[in-house]
């Protein structure tokens, strides 16, 4: 199963969705520093939120096999630049949570992530658990293991790991 970094704003249900993911019961909890273990990363959201702390999330992203940006369906603004993806080297997927709220603008939060540079996007609610199903197919796909000489060709094109090359 791949290791899933999740980044976003507070309260955009990134500790929600690690629980959700475990099968665990949702019960709240603020994150205070990042926390990992095998299956994921869960990052505070002062760190999305600030630009003092924004480089801890390029670091931690190194220690994941794909970096999830978390926004909820209802947020009111992005933290998240246009081409972000130009500083990840992971697959790059977004996660629109808190689909079920009555504030919710998916098209908008989408446009965001796609601005963003997602290979993919997710619907989720934590608490019905529509959409987990399909983001843990997605995480238990597994990597491609590429050769030294498979690796250096794929970049002499521009390519990642990950993206199909003909």
């Amino acid at each position: 199963m791949k290791k899933l970094f999740l980044m976003g704003r507070s309260e955009a249900g990134k500790t929600s969705l690690t629980q959700a993911l475990r099968g665990e019961e949702l019960h709240y909890v603020k994150t205070q520093y990042t926390s990992s273990d095998d299956d994921t990363i869960d990052s505070p959201g002062e760190y999305a939120e600030s630009k003092h702390f924004s480089a801890g999330l390029a670091c931690f992203s190194f220690e994941a096999d794909a970096v999830a940006i978390v926004q909820a369906a209802d947020e009111p603004y992005n933290l998240f630049s246009p081409s972000l993806r130009s500083f990840i080297l992971r697959p790059l997927i977004g996660i629109i949570t808190k689909i079920d709220s009555p504030f919710a603008n998916i098209p908008m939060v989408r446009q965001w992530l796609v601005n963003a540079g997602c290979d993919r996007i997710f619907l989720i609610n934590n608490v019905t658990r529509e959409g987990i199903d399909e983001l843990m197919a997605y995480l238990a796909e597994d990597l491609p293991r590429l050769t030294l000489g498979e690796a250096m060709h794929r970049q002499s094109l521009g390519a990642s790991e990950w993206e199909e090359v003909s």
